[in-house]
């Protein structure tokens, strides 16, 4: 079955229309972030594109969706793969840019 191209599509409201009828999860459907934060001291982020800047006291990351900035101290980069990082030390902001 075609589908006819239209603004609707172009926009990126098709493929969520079509994740929502499918009953497909939008991270998985769409490859939207999903961020799991444990307390203060530990962020995991799933379905990142890349690290952009990382010291002790700032870690970005880009999404699909824009960035996602963390500050605080100690920061590390705990692991990351190819979708998932770990992110460990004192955080104390969360920020979507």
């Amino acid at each position: 079955m075609a589908f006819p191209m239209s603004r609707e599509y172009e926009k990126g409201t098709f493929k969520h229309k079509m994740a929502e009828a499918a009953n497909l999860p939008k991270d998985l459907a769409l490859g939207l972030p999903v961020v799991h934060v444990t307390g203060r001291s530990e962020a995991c982020v799933e379905n990142y594109r890349g690290i952009l800047e990382y010291t002790d006291s700032l870690v970005r990351v880009q999404t699909k969706c824009g960035q996602i900035r963390f500050t605080g101290k100690h920061l590390q980069i705990e692991y990351y793969m190819n979708d998932e990082m770990k992110i460990t030390g004192r955080i104390t902001a969360m920020e979507y840019v």
